[in-house]
Parts: C-alpha cells; sequence; structure tokens
C-alpha cells in the first residue's frame, strides 16, 4: 500500500467480504497526492442495469425520462482525486468499454450529450469474484481486467491471519468503548486463544460486530468475550473446536520471567521502529500505557534508540 500509494497506477483489491477492502482503498487515496481531492465510491453491485451509465458519467436533462435536469456522474464528482469501483466484477458487459476508454484515455460523455468531456481520476476497484474466471466464461473483458489489476493486493480471510485477531480485538474493544462512551475493558489472553479458534467466515466486519457486542454486554466491566464468542459461533452453525485438556501449570523461575519480559518488550520496539507512543507504537502494541511501558524499560535497562 505504501509502495503504490504515491502513484496513479490503477489498484485492484481482491479478497473475500469483510476482508476490509474499502480500508484499504480509503488508506491508499489518504496516502496519494490526491488525498485533498475526494474519494468517491461506486457500488457496482447496488446500481440498477439501466442507471449505470447515468451514475458513472452523468445525464442532461431529458435524457430520459425523469431527467429533469442536468445530473454529474461519479466520475465528473471525482475529478482530480479517486473512483473507488467496489464489487467492481458486477459491472455490466456492456458498459465495460466506456469504463476502459476512462481509464486509457481520461474521456466519457454524459448521457444523451454528444460533449466529450476530460477527467483525471484515479481507479481503484475491489472484487470478492474471481475475475480471471470471469474473463474465461465472458463475463469480464480481458483488456479491462489488465487495466484494472496493474497493482493487485489480495488481502487473505482473517482465518489465514490469526496471529492478528488480538491486535484487531484490542483495537476495536477501543472503538467500541469510546462510541458507547463506558471504561475499556481488558481482554485476557483466553480470551484471545478463544477468538483464534473459531474460523471468521465474515472476516473483520464480523469480529468487529462480535466485539461490540461483548462490549456492549461488559457494561463497563469484565469483558466475558468467551461466552459471547462461544454463543455466537453456535448461532451461526460453527461450533468452537473442543479445547484439550489443561496440562499442569508450568512454574517460571523470576530470572526466565524477566528474559521472556525483555524479549518479548524488545519485539514490540523493533516492530514499532524504536517508538513508544502513538498510533502503531509499542505500547498500542502491547495494550499498556506509554508511562507504564517507560517505566517498564527503564527497570530493564531497555534504551529505545538502539532499536531504530
Amino acid at each position: 500500500m505504501e509502495l503504490v500509494a504515491p502513484t496513479d497506477a490503477t489498484v485492484l483489491i481482491l479478497g473475500e467480504s469483510g476482508t476490509g477492502k474499502e480500508l484499504v482503498a480509503r488508506a491508499i487515496h489518504e496516502r496519494s497526492g490526491r488525498a485533498r481531492r475526494p474519494l468517491i465510491k461506486v457500488n457496482c453491485g447496488a446500481i440498477p442495469r439501466e442507471m449505470f451509465e447515468s451514475e458513472f458519467f452523468g445525464h442532461v436533462r431529458g435524457a430520459f425520462t425523469g431527467a429533469v435536469r442536468d445530473r454529474p456522474g461519479r466520475f465528473q464528482l471525482a475529478d482530480g482525486g479517486t473512483v473507488f469501483l467496489d464489487e467492481v466484477g458486477d459491472l455490466p458487459v456492456d458498459l465495460q468499454p466506456k469504463l476502459l476508454r476512462v481509464l486509457q484515455e481520461g474521456q466519457y460523455e454524459r448521457v444523451g450529450d454528444d460533449t466529450t468531456r476530460n477527467v483525471d481520476v484515479r481507479v481503484i476497484a475491489a472484487t470478492n469474484r474471481d475475475l480471471k474466471t470471469d474473463v474465461r466464461n465472458g463475463r469480464f473483458r480481458e483488456d479491462l481486467y489488465y487495466r484494472l489489476s496493474v497493482f493487485p493486493i489480495e488481502l487473505p480471510p482473517l482465518r489465514e491471519r490469526k496471529d492478528d485477531i488480538p491486535l484487531l480485538a484490542a483495537h476495536f474493544i477501543s472503538l467500541a468503548a469510546r462510541k458507547l462512551g463506558v471504561p475499556e475493558p481488558p481482554i485476557s489472553i483466553h480470551e484471545c486463544e478463544q477468538l483464534k479458534r473459531y474460523d471468521w467466515p465474515g472476516n473483520v466486519r464480523e469480529l468487529q460486530n462480535v466485539i461490540e457486542r461483548a462490549v456492549i454486554l461488559s457494561r463497563g466491566g469484565r469483558l466475558r468475550l468467551a461466552v459471547v464468542v462461544a454463543g455466537h459461533a453456535a448461532h451461526e452453525g460453527t461450533p468452537l473446536p473442543a479445547t484439550q485438556p489443561p496440562g499442569p501449570e508450568e512454574i517460571v523461575p523470576e530470572s526466565e520471567w524477566r528474559r521472556r519480559e525483555r524479549a518479548n518488550l524488545v519485539a514490540a520496539l523493533k516492530r514499532a521502529g524504536g517508538r513508544v507512543y502513538g498510533r502503531g507504537g509499542a505500547a498500542e502494541l502491547l495494550g499498556v500505557k506509554p508511562s507504564t511501558l517507560q517505566s517498564r524499560l527503564r527497570t530493564l535497562g531497555i534504551h529505545t534508540n538502539d532499536l531504530q
């Protein structure tokens, strides 16, 4: 994302529903030279077939029944900025050549108008469909596919990146607590493991919904996330796999405990580029206050400057 954002290259974001395709599109736009201009979203799966061309390129008064005034299209509104074509695989075949023309030449005509207009937009597209299969089956133009996929980004489903779940959960807990105006409840290691045992067919969106439900039920007290996840999984018809019976608890000597704590803090600092504070800082990664982390670093003799 950081490599392609400053360019004007067309980006195709691929992934299952709920993996965060729109978030990636917004992040690319916000890191581009077009950030001060609008990001215009078009949901290709929600537009009636007969309204596609008008929605994309606009129309003039009298172009069709109900066209009582001139109306700009999404590409005109996004001039100088970015158009995000969500579910681009649902684009009708007969409109695809007109989209290809905009991408290649930066030109279009409004419905009912003979005037050719120029437009300067960057296109980011997203789909949960297999466009290569659609190309083979004649449902998607091959030339448009290659024009859209100049820089493809594939978002893996949450079940394939379960190590991200604890960090995402902590982030969503913080968001939900602020939204609901309640104290932020802590999340335990056991609850994180419970989250990782579920496959999350709805991906990140499903995880966020479950986290918000758990925060509502906590009412500012203990999170009780494990109960919520188990109930949600049973309701969705995908019960959690049985856990192995716990073995004897490990006794960790103080010297080994200190060594592990030091290694964990160093790993967090390295991932954060030596930063303690702010978004993506080590304190956020560890889920502790920056002042608490600074105190631990001093106690263990860890200097952040040596890790940048």
